[in-house]
C-alpha cells in the first residue's frame, strides 16, 4: 500500500484538517430523523415479528398479528427494543458532527426551579384535557391500554409494562424529539419557536394508535416539554416529565382496569 502514497504527500496540520459541522441543520436532521425513525419502527417490530411468526402456524395471520400487538407482554418487550434502536441511530447521526452524543441530545442536569415549573406545568395541561373530556364526553384513557395492562398483568408482565411505558418510551421519544429533532432544527432557520412546534407535530405523528383527542392532549404536551427544552437546554428534564405523565396514565389505566 506504500506505494500509492504519494512521497511528497503533505502532512495536514490540525488547521488543515476538514472541519465537521457542529449540528445537523434542517434537511440534514430530517433526513437523519427519518433513518432514526426507521430504527425505531424497525426495533419494536422485530418483537412483533417474532411473535407473528413463532405463532403462525397455529392461527390465521391477520389474527395472529392482532393478538400478538394487543399483548400485553409483547407491547412491552416491543417498546423496550425501540430504545437502543433509536439510541444506536442517533450515536451513528451525531459521529458526523463536532458534538458528543450527551452534549448534542441535551442530556445535563438541570435546576429544581425548571423541574417545578415543569411538574406544575404539566398538572395544568393534565387538568385542562381532563377537564375537556368532561365536557365533551370523551374518554380520559384509551380503552385499548385497559386491555393491554389487564392482558400484561395476566401474563406476570405489569412490572415490564411500567418499565416500558415509564422509562424506555420516554426515552426513546425524547432522544428523537426534543434531542434530536429539536437541537438541529433550533439552529436552522427555523429557530427555536419553530423547532417546538414542528418536533412536536412530528412527535404526535408517532401516536397513531390515539384518536383526534388524543393527538391535541400529546401535541400540547410536546409544546410544553418542548418549551422546557428550550428555556432548560436539558433533555433529561423533559424525559423525567415525559416518564411522570406516562406513569399517571398507567395508574389511571390500573384504576379504570379495576373497575371494569
Amino acid at each position: 500500500m506504500d506505494s500509492l502514497t504519494p512521497e511528497n504527500s503533505p502532512v495536514l496540520v490540525p488547521s488543515e484538517r476538514p472541519t465537521r459541522r457542529h449540528v445537523w441543520k434542517f434537511w440534514g436532521t430530517a433526513l437523519w430523523g427519518l433513518f432514526a425513525f426507521a430504527a425505531l419502527f424497525a426495533g419494536q417490530a422485530l418483537v412483533l415479528g417474532y411473535e407473528v411468526l413463532r405463532n403462525g402456524g397455529t392461527a390465521d395471520l391477520a389474527e395472529t398479528i392482532r393478538a400478538a400487538a394487543g399483548s400485553g407482554l409483547t407491547l412491552s418487550l416491543s417498546v423496550v427494543m425501540g430504545l437502543p434502536a433509536v439510541a444506536a441511530a442517533l450515536w451513528l447521526a451525531i459521529r458526523f458532527t463536532d458534538t458528543s452524543f450527551s452534549d448534542y441530545l441535551g442530556l445535563r442536569r438541570t435546576s429544581p426551579k425548571y423541574l417545578l415549573i415543569g411538574i406544575l406545568g404539566l398538572l395544568g395541561v393534565i387538568a385542562i384535557w381532563e377537564m375537556m373530556s368532561s365536557l365533551i364526553g370523551h374518554e380520559t384513557s384509551p380503552s385499548f391500554m385497559v386491555d393491554v395492562l389487564k392482558s400484561a398483568r395476566s401474563d406476570g408482565a405489569l412490572w415490564l409494562l411500567i418499565l416500558a411505558f415509564c422509562v424506555a418510551a420516554p426515552a426513546s421519544e425524547e432522544f428523537f424529539a426534543r434531542g434530536f429533532l429539536y437541537r438541529g432544527w433550533s439552529e436552522s432557520r427555523l429557530g427555536p419557536v419553530g423547532a417546538i412546534v414542528l418536533s412536536s407535530l412530528v412527535w404526535t405523528g408517532l401516536h397513531l394508535q390515539y384518536d383526534w383527542y388524543f393527538f391535541g392532549e400529546v401535541f400540547t404536551l410536546g409544546l410544553w416539554f418542548g418549551y422546557l427544552r428550550y428555556r432548560s437546554g436539558s433533555t433529561l428534564l423533559t424525559i423525567v416529565l415525559h416518564g411522570l405523565n406516562n406513569l399517571a396514565a398507567v395508574v389511571q389505566t390500573i384504576w379504570l382496569a379495576g373497575q371494569g
